[in-house]
């Protein structure tokens, strides 16, 4: 999938820290509104019932501007989730350096960190990472639900799954804590035995999560499973599904 072209809007926002309504509590941090990811099966398009955009979900992007959060102590031992409806370390990061902003004024916080993203431009914060690392709990997500580059660039805009990959590997050798985030999963299609098994030299954690049903998106996500689920039994009929090219589990 190429990059779609991305409206950029400036806005204010009274604070960047958001009280969550999750099981685990804590905090729940978004540096913009939007991703341009635009990913196919993304349950954040919801957020436009309350942003009050019209625009394809993927196609804007709302940079935040806070004010400096003075007390960051107030947040100590407290959950803080980095990327819950956008991806802190999108492509527009490289310009904006908000998620890097709120992590300097995070990083004597003591509070449990975590950054769920599906980039490598972490990489360019990995000296503050390290550095939070010393006097906090942090930890660095990545979202993989495929090993197949075919279908994830079918999929989302992301970085490529190596790149990933090669991210996480970096992150761990650094003394961080990583999870590898098998998100969302697509029955019959995501190899989870595989994933893990790239996987488990480099992260400490594996998390998975069923695909998310919920919302307007529900019969356009359906209709692209149908689709792709179609393809993948070709593929296999063809014989090239296990040929290390595509990788399926069948459900009984």
């Amino acid at each position: 999938m190429e990059q779609p072209e991305i409206k950029v809007n400036h806005i204010e926002t009274k604070s960047v820290m958001t009280k969550s309504n999750t099981p685990i509590g804590g905090y729940s941090v978004n540096p913009y509104v939007g991703c341009p990811h635009a990913c196919k099966y993304c349950y954040a398009s919801f957020m436009k019932r309350f942003t009050g955009h019209t625009e394809e979900w993927g196609t804007f992007m709302d940079v935040k501007d806070w004010p400096e959060i003075k007390n960051p102590k107030k947040y100590a031992g407290q959950k803080v989730i980095i990327g819950t409806v956008t991806d802190g370390y999108n492509p527009l990061e490289e310009t904006y350096k908000n998620t890097r902003r709120l992590l300097e004024e995070l990083k004597d916080s003591g509070a449990d960190i975590l950054i769920c993203t599906k980039s490598d431009l972490v990489l360019r914060d990995l000296d503050l990472l390290k550095e939070i690392n010393e006097n906090s709990r942090l930890t660095v997500s990545w979202s993989i639900n495929t090993l197949d580059e075919e279908f994830k660039d079918d999929m989302d805009a992301a970085v490529s799954i190596e790149r990933r990959l090669a991210a996480m590997k970096e992150v761990y050798a650094a003394g961080i804590r990583t999870i590898c985030f098998i998100s969302p999963v697509f029955p019959g299609i995501t190899d989870i035995e595989a994933i893990i098994d790239r996987t488990k030299d480099q992260c400490d954690l594996v998390w998975l999560e069923n695909l998310n049903l919920r919302g307007g998106f529900k019969a356009d996500i359906m209709k692209y499973i149908s689709t792709i689920v179609d393809y993948f039994y070709h593929e296999e009929v063809r014989g090239t599904a296990n040929s290390g090219k595509r990788n399926v589990i069948h459900n009984p």
